[in-house]
């Protein structure tokens, strides 16, 4: 069974483990390879963002977060980051992320989230948010530096709350 909760201190270990293996391909996220556990977690849970954890049969398989997309007068448009542990692909994890996702910054007061890189060779990202309801804005010209394919388009993706 598949079960989001806020993150806590705790899962800062679990966290990690996730964010080091997704962004160790350099494929799917802005973040260098090699960043620093210290660097990632700071970003990750930092006192700007909600922090929130899935579990599969209460082990920690996923995490995602929502934040303003810009400050002051841009505050009430979410932003948002996920991660699917790659052991844990395929069960729908990603998929629930982003539904309690919609229905979190609704109730946190979002009015619309708003993707500003979503990379255009992250197929299965690019069709599970089209899959939510998100419409592509516009395409970045090699907005990406993929680590296999070099310079990579990207998407931004928009929806309605």
């Amino acid at each position: 069974m598949i079960t989001i909760r806020k993150a806590t201190p705790a899962d800062a270990d679990a966290i990690w483990a996730i964010i080091k293996e997704v962004i160790a391909t350099g494929d799917t996220y802005v973040f260098a390879p090699d960043s620093s556990r210290e660097k990632m977690l700071n970003f990750w849970l930092g006192a700007d963002k909600h922090t929130y954890v899935a579990l599969l049969n209460d082990v920690v398989v996923g995490t995602f977060l929502l934040k303003d997309n810009q400050p002051d007068l841009g505050s009430h448009i979410a932003n948002g980051a996920y991660m699917t542990s790659p052991n844990a692909g395929g069960q729908g994890i990603g998929k629930m992320m982003g539904e309690f996702s919609l229905k979190e910054a609704k109730l946190l007061g979002y009015r619309a989230m708003q993707f500003n890189i979503v990379i255009k060779s992250n197929e299965l990202a690019v069709r599970l948010w089209q899959k939510l309801g998100f419409t592509i804005l516009g395409e970045i010209p090699e907005a990406f530096n993929h680590q296999q394919l070099g310079l990579t388009n990207a998407y931004m993706m928009y929806r309605k709350l």
